[in-house]
């Protein structure tokens, strides 16, 4: 059985924490950002966090398979 690392938990828990647990704070039309009220571009940039953060794992666990053939 695996155990799971902090560093593989904190960039899972990242993307959600962004999209969900930040809309309370981040609610806001003003300031526009890029053309867009700062709630959109906020949920634009958590699909870029997103991407990274999964980008971020699949690389640690490449090179745990690597290690394990």
């Amino acid at each position: 059985m695996r155990i799971l690392s902090p560093v593989k938990i904190i960039l899972t828990l990242i993307p959600f924490i962004w999209t969900i647990g930040m809309i309370p704070f981040v609610n806001h039309v003003k300031p526009m950002v890029m053309g867009l009220p700062f709630l959109a571009f906020w949920l634009v940039a958590g699909i870029i966090v997103a991407f990274l953060c999964i980008k971020a794992l699949y690389a640690i666990d490449s090179k745990n398979n690597k290690e394990a053939e």
